[in-house]
Protein backbone atom coordinates (compact mmCIF):
# COMPACT_ATOMS: atom_id res chain seq x y z
CA UNK A 1 0.00 0.00 0.00
CA UNK A 2 1.58 3.17 -0.96
CA UNK A 3 -0.46 6.34 -0.39
CA UNK A 4 -2.19 5.41 2.98
CA UNK A 5 -0.52 5.10 6.67
CA UNK A 6 -2.56 2.39 8.12
CA UNK A 7 -1.20 -0.83 9.68
CA UNK A 8 -3.62 -4.33 9.11
CA UNK A 9 -2.97 -7.93 9.48
CA UNK A 10 -3.86 -9.93 6.99
CA UNK A 11 -3.38 -13.78 7.33
CA UNK A 12 -3.87 -15.64 3.63
CA UNK A 13 -4.17 -19.28 3.33
CA UNK A 14 -2.52 -19.44 -0.02
CA UNK A 15 1.54 -19.41 0.17
CA UNK A 16 1.90 -18.91 -4.04
CA UNK A 17 0.35 -15.31 -3.52
CA UNK A 18 2.51 -13.29 -5.44
CA UNK A 19 3.68 -9.68 -4.01
CA UNK A 20 1.68 -8.05 -6.77
CA UNK A 21 -1.55 -9.71 -5.75
CA UNK A 22 -0.63 -9.36 -2.42
CA UNK A 23 -0.68 -5.36 -2.84
CA UNK A 24 -3.77 -5.36 -4.75
CA UNK A 25 -5.87 -7.12 -2.22
CA UNK A 26 -4.62 -4.65 0.42
CA UNK A 27 -5.40 -1.70 -1.71
CA UNK A 28 -8.74 -3.41 -2.23
CA UNK A 29 -9.18 -3.74 1.46
CA UNK A 30 -8.34 0.34 1.83
CA UNK A 31 -11.00 0.98 -0.09
CA UNK A 32 -13.41 -0.88 1.69
CA UNK A 33 -12.52 0.56 4.78
CA UNK A 34 -12.30 4.00 3.58
CA UNK A 35 -16.07 4.08 2.55
CA UNK A 36 -17.24 2.27 6.40
CA UNK A 37 -14.86 4.91 8.30
CA UNK A 38 -16.94 8.07 7.52
CA UNK A 39 -18.10 10.28 10.38
CA UNK A 40 -21.59 9.22 9.75
CA UNK A 41 -20.96 5.57 9.91
CA UNK A 42 -18.47 5.81 13.00
CA UNK A 43 -21.64 7.87 14.50
CA UNK A 44 -24.27 5.50 13.44
CA UNK A 45 -22.24 2.52 15.09
CA UNK A 46 -21.48 3.76 18.24
CA UNK A 47 -22.82 5.81 21.62
CA UNK A 48 -21.46 7.47 24.14
CA UNK A 49 -21.86 7.38 27.87
CA UNK A 50 -21.83 10.19 30.08
CA UNK A 51 -21.08 9.57 33.65
CA UNK A 52 -20.71 12.99 34.86
CA UNK A 53 -24.76 13.64 33.59
CA UNK A 54 -25.48 10.25 33.69
CA UNK A 55 -26.72 10.57 30.09
CA UNK A 56 -26.83 8.67 27.13
CA UNK A 57 -25.74 10.36 24.05
CA UNK A 58 -26.94 8.64 20.66
CA UNK A 59 -27.88 11.30 18.17
CA UNK A 60 -24.91 11.65 15.36
CA UNK A 61 -24.42 15.51 16.07
CA UNK A 62 -23.54 14.96 19.81
CA UNK A 63 -21.72 11.98 19.16
CA UNK A 64 -19.50 13.72 16.34
CA UNK A 65 -19.00 16.77 18.49
CA UNK A 66 -17.35 14.04 21.33
CA UNK A 67 -15.44 11.83 19.07
CA UNK A 68 -14.02 15.44 17.56
CA UNK A 69 -12.88 16.88 20.80
CA UNK A 70 -8.97 16.56 21.06
CA UNK A 71 -9.42 15.35 24.84
CA UNK A 72 -11.90 13.44 26.01
CA UNK A 73 -13.23 14.30 29.39
CA UNK A 74 -12.98 11.61 32.14
CA UNK A 75 -15.90 9.17 33.12
CA UNK A 76 -17.00 9.85 28.93
CA UNK A 77 -17.20 7.07 27.23
CA UNK A 78 -17.36 5.61 23.52
CA UNK A 79 -19.04 2.35 23.08
CA UNK A 80 -19.72 0.30 20.01
CA UNK A 81 -22.85 -0.99 19.92
CA UNK A 82 -21.65 -4.34 18.19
Amino acid sequence: MRATNRDLLVLVKDELLSPASMEMELERIHKLLVGFETPGNLSLAHEVFDMNRYKKLSSLKSIQKVMNEKEIKPFVFIINKN
